[in-house]
């Protein structure tokens, strides 16, 4: 009979780690080994972008997941374990579903039910995570959660050079399998053994169901008040919005663009296994180092320098391909000695500096988290971050296309400083620091900007033309910039009183969410002046929000 892991420390720590080994394999097999099959098939890289994009688009949104988890509980199977087990096993069901799929003819259902299993991922994340809380010792967190972090590694290695180095003998399809197997022999090893104590069940039936329910939006809306109060309250939180959603220094390296350029330097399944493999290896021992030495030098002072070294291969990596002409992308081709080399250093170095990174990042935002609402602050600063992972990797493949891999290399380089910016206010407030109504006044300089930069969608749409192949990553920007517009009106609605100008904020809102779809149609006339006025009532609602006094936030 297999041991109940959370009864030992030991036990728990090793619990945690495979657990995440089941987060990480998924990510591993969509970013890399699909995305390099993708490429070698002729996908272009726009197309890739956007798949590798949508994958991680769920996880900026799991904070709406934790209500879920928190309220429907099963007395039998256990809290969190029954959650676990369940996304488990539909993870892999998704996987086995993706096998019937022809590649690269079939890629919007292909990364229509990716997007599923990956919905689904974040969910088993939230159970995880809170799992973990409600489980580990005081003293084995700190230890627990570097373990976690090295368990993702360990799995998006398995994902991605496990599957790349299987497809050698078995084929790109089988593979799917070998995935969904890994994920199901966890649950089998790891998840079934696990006994978590009972809960009480307050009430059955569709009573339960209704005031589930209830709960759940009564949760989701506390959890929009507290996050925005917080993020409000002091100079240091508030920057930490625009850090986190800002990309992690420079990432062109570490998304889909490094395995379209291992496809197209003729790298076989086996070579890119290895720089993935490698990759990944070098990222774990960085992240160790990184926090050590954060700890001991300063966070603010340790990432000021990984930032800048973050940069500094990608831009390398620019140069020489610009000086070598290795300009537009190419079909995958025969192995190029000199462009493989290439990008084996670029790599390696990117991602000993990304390691170093990227722990001391996290433990930063930690620092500027309110203590009192620990949880739903630092969630939220994480689901933003994979929100700029999310648009980064859009963007690059948009970019590829239109200006060439130079270029966008060069791009990711110099945007990645900009946290350079933000750097120094990232910390929390001395005494008496704050003023009593700098919340309000951050909230309605917010709403100035936003408002401004809704605007500014209407000159775009009818002069965007001027900026020629870089039109489609503007564009992609605006999106950004009405989904920020919406969570603000959205915010407004559940704290101010209620009168015309917060009642109308939801439906804005809702509107600048769906303008979204633009992307999928030819932007004609009716599409162009739907959208110029959505922004238009995006921006006034977001001005009659910069007069208000938001004393709820004071």
């Amino acid at each position: 009979m297999l041991p109940n892991l959370l009864a030992t420390r030991r036990g728990r720590l090793g619990a945690f780690f495979l657990l995440y080994v089941t987060e990480g394999i998924p990510l591993g097999f969509a970013t890399t080994a699909i995305a390099y099959y993708l490429r070698k098939t002729g996908v272009g890289p726009a197309e890739i972008g956007a798949f590798v994009g949508s994958f991680y688009l769920p996880w900026a949104f799991k904070w709406a997941f934790g209500p879920v988890v928190d309220v429907f509980r099963s007395q039998r199977f256990g809290h969190r374990r029954a959650w676990i087990m369940g996304t488990q096993v539909l993870m892999a069901a998704t996987l086995a579903v993706l096998v019937v799929f022809d590649l690269p003819s079939q890629l919007g259902l292909f990364t229509a039910v990716l997007f599923v299993h990956n919905t689904i991922g974040a969910v088993q994340d939230v159970a995880i995570d809170s799992l973990a809380c409600n489980t580990l010792a005081e003293d084995e967190r700190g230890l627990a959660n570097g373990l976690m972090f090295a368990g993702a590694a360990i799995g998006t290695a398995v994902g991605g050079s496990g599957v790349l180095f299987l497809t050698a003998y078995t084929g790109f399809q089988p593979s799917f399998f070998f995935v969904a197997g890994a994920i199901l022999s966890i649950t089998a090893f790891v998840v079934l053994p696990m006994k978590e104590a009972a809960v009480v069940v307050m009430a059955e039936g569709a009573a339960a169901a209704e005031t589930g329910l209830r709960r759940i939006g009564r949760e989701m809306h506390e959890f929009s008040v507290t996050a925005f109060r917080s993020f409000m309250g002091t100079r240091g939180a508030f920057a930490g919005v625009g850090f986190c959603l800002l990309p992690m220094g420079a990432m062109a390296l570490g998304l889909a663009l490094r395995t379209n350029l291992s496809a197209e330097f003729g790298l076989d399944e086996h070579e890119t296994a290895q720089l993935e493999l490698w990759s990944n290896v070098v990222t774990a021992i960085g992240m160790v180092i990184g926090g050590w030495l954060s700890d001991r030098l300063g966070r603010r002072q340790t990432l000021f320098v990984y930032f800048c070294l973050m940069s500094l291969p990608t831009a390398w990596l620019a140069w020489k391909l610009q000086q070598l002409g290795y300009i537009e992308a190419r079909p995958a081709g025969a192995r190029q000695p000199e462009f493989a080399l290439l990008l084996w250093i670029a790599s390696i170095v990117y991602n000993i500096f990304q390691g170093l990174m990227y722990g001391t990042r996290a433990a930063i935002m930690m620092d500027v988290t309110n203590p009192k609402v620990a949880g739903t602050q630092f969630t939220a600063y994480m689901a933003m971050s994979n929100l700029a992972i999310a648009y980064s990797a859009t963007w690059q493949g948009i970019s590829i296309e239109a200006m060439g891999y130079p270029v966008t290399l060069g791009i990711d380089a110099a945007v990645g400083l900009l946290l350079l910016l933000l750097l120094p206010m990232i910390r929390p407030p001395r005494e008496g620091e704050e003023m009593a109504d700098a919340p309000a006044r951050r909230a309605r300089g917010s709403a100035w900007v936003l408002a401004l930069l809704c605007l500014a969608w209407l000159p775009f749409s009818q002069w965007g033309e001027a900026f020629g192949k870089a039109r489609g990553v503007v564009d992609l920007f605006f999106t950004l910039i009405f989904v920020m517009s919406a969570v603000l009106l959205t915010a407004a609605w559940a704290m101010l009183p209620r009168q015309p100008l917060t009642r109308a904020a939801p439906w804005v809102a809702l509107a600048l969410l769906a303008v979204y779809v633009r992307k999928f149609f030819d932007a004609g006339l009716p599409l162009q002046l739907i959208t110029s006025v959505v922004a238009l009532a995006g921006a006034a609602v977001l001005l009659g929000l910069a007069r208000q006094r938001w004393r709820e936030l004071s």
